[in-house]
């Protein structure tokens, strides 16, 4: 699966990789250089052990040769693909001991962004029926959020805002401290026009009177309905009547996922995919020759 999220984050994943290098090997892999000799060359081969939809394998490649550029990586497995146990997906060769060193931050990212793949694919296949999508949070691992995101994206979910730079969120706090709906948008709207660049806004509504102050404001990009039942949705949706695009979030789970999405609301954001994701299980295994 292609996609142009290495090339839109490139600086921010290289960032990524250079400070997880740096947590993990430190001033150098003293378990690598004890036993293997600096110009020992080799092989090693990714091994699946629990099925699931393969993510990571591009950001694997970047660092693999982020960290040795003569380290020659070979994929076998499209990314994005659903594998089975005994699946190779990939074979390195080159320096032992930069394989090994870097053999812990790929098997950490593989496993986790696979596991978020394998979750956002098997939702959003119960919800294929209908028009919803998928949206993920900013409920994510510190330091960890773009390939989250990214491994959202491989699933067939789609990414909300990366941050709180490149959107605005207009939430409960902020209607609160504001004192009502209309003073937070009024504000927010001469916020806007003082920015060079237009951005997205999306409004957190609690009821049907927060909905009703949202829709006088055009600019608005889409109203986020709140803790709403499927019931309250469905009254909510048909108040907005296409006025605004809708998502709903808050208290959805798998178990209630598909008849949320069949109120009609275009988006579902659910912070369990990235939080509650189970981690595939990977290893990576020497090419014995």
């Amino acid at each position: 699966m292609r996609s142009n999220f290495s090339q839109k984050y490139k600086s921010e994943l290289y960032h990524f990789i250079d400070q997880a290098l740096k947590e993990d090997i430190g001033s150098g892999d003293h378990s690598g250089k004890s036993c293997i000799t600096e110009t020992a060359k080799s092989s090693a081969k990714l091994l699946v052990k629990e099925e699931g939809v393969l993510a990571g394998m591009e950001l694997a490649k970047v660092i693999f040769h982020q960290y040795d550029p003569n380290l020659t990586f070979h994929p076998l497995i499209e990314e994005g693909a659903y594998v089975t146990k005994g699946a190779v997906p990939f074979e390195v060769e080159g320096n032992t001991q930069s394989i090994l060193a870097t053999e812990r931050l790929i098997l950490n990212c593989l496993q986790r962004m696979s596991g978020i793949a394998t979750l956002t694919n098997k939702l959003s296949q119960k919800i294929k029926h209908t028009s919803c999508r998928l949206l993920d949070t900013r409920k994510t691992t510190p330091n960890f959020r773009y390939p989250e995101k990214w491994a959202v994206q491989i699933g067939g979910g789609t990414n909300h805002r990366m941050g709180l730079f490149d959107a605005l969120m207009i939430k409960d706090n902020h209607v609160d401290f504001c004192g009502g709906m209309t003073q937070a948008l009024q504000k927010t709207e001469q916020y806007l026009n003082s920015l060079p660049k237009q951005l997205e806004v999306v409004v957190e509504a609690r009821n049907l009177d927060e909905i009703k102050a949202i829709l006088i404001f055009p600019w608005v990009s889409r109203i986020l309905l709140d803790n709403f039942t499927s019931e309250e949705l469905v009254t909510a949706v048909e108040l907005i009547d296409k006025k605004l695009p809708t998502e709903a979030s808050g208290n959805i789970t798998d178990k209630n996922l598909v008849e949320m999405a069949e109120t009609g609301v275009n988006f579902i954001s659910m912070g369990a995919l990235t939080y509650a994701a189970k981690p595939i299980d990977l290893s990576l295994k020497a090419v014995l020759k």
